[in-house]
């Protein structure tokens, strides 16, 4: 395999090849990364989401235990 390979024009090589890859694994590739795109994002909302919970828990305690209704 590895003597034909070497036996190809460079073009083969470098556009050829890469370019039927991503024909036949092309619907793969973009459903891979939409996954992992899709994981940073929901990955991004949980942080933002449990910062905004931290910082309203705390407001309201600093609030609170400043009146000292507790």
């Amino acid at each position: 395999m590895r003597e034909i390979y070497a036996g190809m024009p460079w073009w083969v090589k470098w556009i050829a090849v890469p370019v039927i890859a991503i024909f036949v694994f092309g619907g793969l590739i973009a459903s891979v990364i939409g996954f992992v795109i899709s994981l940073l994002f929901k990955a991004l909302v949980f942080v933002v989401l449990v910062g905004g919970l931290i910082f309203v828990v705390r407001k309201f305690m600093s609030s609170s235990s400043s009146r000292g209704d507790w």
